[in-house]
């Protein structure tokens, strides 16, 4: 089941304090990837784990998940793994402010929340200004993986990336995933489900328009 927040609540305006890259990580010149919407953070553990020539850093809404993964990480010997709680549009906001440069090599939006009903589209998490947002601390032709199991949330989304002219489709066969932030394919909980449910799964990898 889905456990919706809502994004434009005013309890998420005041965000947390983000540190300096080389504050979080023990080796901050790595490539860094950016999860939106990291859950508890699972899938995030198992590629920090299987993957040490990457950073990674969750940004999660629903606060109860990124206490519960910090006091994992805390737990475990990963210095390449960071979460951060709050709303993922304030929070690049803030980034921007804080730290005005390139910081992330790609990105993933996995299987957001979809929101349904018209009136509370405003609550997608792809939206025109967010990706502005995300392109400015994205580096040139930084790789962005977007995944849904939810085909109509799927069209509105690939609709707004593309009329957005930040990014553009990038064709799977010419990606060499062994350099990208999974080079195992590792699956994120959400998926494993809809896979265990035979639910058709809609993927997409945008690469950021350098002249953006």
């Amino acid at each position: 089941m889905r456990q919706h927040v809502n994004p434009l609540s005013k309890y998420f305006q005041e965000i947390e304090s983000i540190p300096k890259i080389d504050q979080i990580f023990k080796n901050s010149f790595l490539p860094t990837h950016l999860d939106i919407g990291c859950a508890s953070g699972k899938f995030l553990f198992q590629l920090a784990e299987n993957n040490k020539n990457w950073n990674y850093l969750g940004i999660e809404i629903r606060e109860k998940l990124i206490i519960n993964a910090k006091h994992k990480l805390k737990e475990k010997d990963i210095d390449n793994l960071y979460f951060i709680f709050g709303n993922a549009d304030n929070l690049l906001k803030n980034w921007i402010v804080q730290y005005p440069y390139k910081t992330f090599d790609s990105a993933s939006i996995n299987f957001p929340d979809p929101w349904y009903k018209k009136k509370h589209h405003k609550r997608r998490i792809i939206q025109t200004e967010f990706l502005n947002k995300l392109s400015y601390i994205m580096s040139d032709k930084s790789l962005l993986f977007l995944k849904s199991d939810v085909e109509e949330l799927y069209q509105y989304m690939n609709s707004v990336i593309s009329n957005s002219l930040i990014f553009e489709k990038v064709q799977n066969k010419c990606i060499n995933y062994l350099e990208t932030f999974n080079p195992s394919n590792i699956k994120t909980e959400r998926e494993k489900y809809a896979i265990s449910k035979q639910l058709k799964i809609y993927q997409t990898i945008y690469k950021k328009i350098i002249n953006v």
